[in-house]
């Protein structure tokens, strides 16, 4: 195996310890991506880690792992939302990263960075819908309430009557091309983000089903944890981050309301998780470090010790 420099994951001594690796236990990394958590892991403790992506590309990197710890690592195909399905054996811990992983951005041909020339594909799994066949048949109005909901952009109607015209002329086929209409629309100002971040995020979401996987991705990592297991999600943006507070909250007990709507004589369901953290954000020399960081979030829960199901 390659002893050359990997890229670090985001927050990554805070996930470590809030998963708290222990000699003997076994793992579960939903979102391997380069595997900076799986390794990070594997080095902390005489542990086992099962690790899931549904990216083919990383299939190299899994062996690589593989070869290093043996049987202490396994890879599955897949996507995390289907996490239940995929891992039978219970687990101690559970880690996601969601969203696009710094290697996808980093590979300009998967289409995923409005800054490198390429196909406008973005899919995750290589498979699937693309987001060049999204954007050239998609209803206008579709697009554009695709574009807020996802990207939480505020001109996505002129976005997509942007779209909806350029494509009446050609295709619109790259991720350069659809910048550019962007930029008719929000012109690009020295030092200010670029106008594309929203669209780009909002088609990526949607051609990976990203929110629902995440959704999915939860409960089936609920359902793996032991009692006493612990769950760490790290976030990029606020509808990801929303989700997964709603879901602590949920499971913790919390939910403000419930009880007064519940049949006469029926309680409430016990609480699932005994702890649930504020959101953690990434330290100013981790940001500094990594300018990608600044945005994550780290949230993580522990499961009561005895079974409530």
């Amino acid at each position: 195996m390659t002893d050359a420099p990997r890229h670090i994951p985001v927050m990554l001594a805070e996930v470590l310890a809030a998963l708290a690796p222990t000699a003997g236990k076994t793992y579960i990394d939903a979102t391997f991506g380069n595997g900076g958590y799986s390794r990070a892991l594997l080095d902390a403790a005489d542990c086992r880690v099962v690790a899931v992506d549904r990216d083919p590309n990383v299939r190299p990197r899994a062996e690589e792992l593989k070869n290093r710890y043996g049987d202490r690592f396994d890879f599955v195909a897949g996507c995390f939302g289907d996490l239940a399905e995929l891992i039978a054996a219970p687990a101690d811990g559970v880690v996601f990263d969601i969203g696009v992983s710094s290697m996808q951005i980093d590979e300009g041909n998967r289409g995923f960075s409005y800054n490198k020339e390429a196909p406008l594909d973005m899919r995750m799994s290589c498979a699937g819908t693309s987001a060049a066949e999204l954007v050239n048949a998609c209803g206008e109005k579709e697009l554009a309430d695709l574009i807020y909901k996802y990207g939480e952009e505020r001109k996505s109607r002129r976005i997509a009557a942007e779209i909806v015209r350029a494509r009446t002329a050609a295709p619109i086929e790259t991720t350069r091309q659809l910048a550019e209409i962007v930029y008719r629309v929000i012109h690009k100002k020295p030092g200010q983000p670029d106008p594309a971040v929203r669209t780009f995020q909002a088609l990526r979401i949607a051609v990976n089903d990203e929110l629902g996987e995440l959704e999915r991705g939860l409960n089936g990592a609920l359902s793996l944890l032991k009692p006493g297991g612990r769950l760490a999600v790290v976030t990029f943006h606020s509808l990801e981050d929303r989700i997964v507070k709603a879901f602590f909250k949920e499971k913790s007990g919390k939910t403000a309301g419930v009880s007064r709507y519940l049949p006469a004589g029926q309680t409430a369901a016990p609480a699932v998780l005994a702890f649930c953290s504020k959101a953690v954000p990434p330290s100013a020399e981790e940001i500094a470090a990594n300018p990608r960081a600044h945005s994550a979030k780290l949230r993580f829960a522990i499961k009561n010790d005895k079974e409530t199901e």
